[in-house]
């Protein structure tokens, strides 16, 4: 078994970014000036999933958002942190409330303001398009960018690290 692997077996709390990880990193603005961001629905069945294996998720992100909000109580996230430009403080308040330890904590962030939890954390991972300064720094680097499957690709390796996937895969292939 790998070091990866190794990592991923202890997770029991997955943090995410939203923009430039669950989103394309891309604001688009309407002429009501609404703000506009698109999803990408494997990412949200691996978040489903990943929670039916006992693995919370978190979001911790500097932008505040309705529609974050609401693609959020879709998919039945607990911990929503919205309008964190400096996210250490809220990881640790969570850290402290959750009562885990970090190395059970794995995180994808894609930028540099996300240095400071990818750096503490038992697992960090960002999408293949992060900034360099982030992709030189983490354990995993996904083969996928930002809105476009890399949280489906980190939630599936601790999955499957957990030996959650053949489960989840026994029911679709019923």
């Amino acid at each position: 078994m790998n070091n990866l692997n190794i990592k991923a077996e202890k997770i029991k709390l997955l943090l995410l970014d939203v923009d430039g990880v669950l989103t394309d990193n891309r604001l688009i603005y309407g002429d009501d000036g609404q703000e506009y961001k698109a999803f990408y629905t494997r990412d949200g069945l691996a978040m489903v999933l990943i929670q039916k294996s006992g693995i919370e998720i978190g979001i911790i992100t500097g932008r505040t958002s309705e529609l974050v909000k609401k693609r959020m109580q879709d998919l039945k996230i607990k911990h929503l942190y919205q309008g964190v430009p400096d996210k250490l403080p809220t990881f640790e308040t969570l850290m402290d409330k959750l009562a885990i330890s970090l190395d059970e904590v794995a995180y994808m962030g894609d930028d540099i303001l996300d240095l400071p939890i990818l750096r503490r954390v038992g697992l960090s991972a960002c999408p293949k398009d992060s900034d360099p300064e982030v992709i030189s720094r983490v354990d995993f680097v996904s083969g996928f960018e930002g809105g476009r499957g890399a949280v489906r690709e980190f939630c599936e390796l601790i999955m499957k690290a957990q030996g959650h996937w053949q489960t989840h895969m026994g029911f679709y292939l019923r």
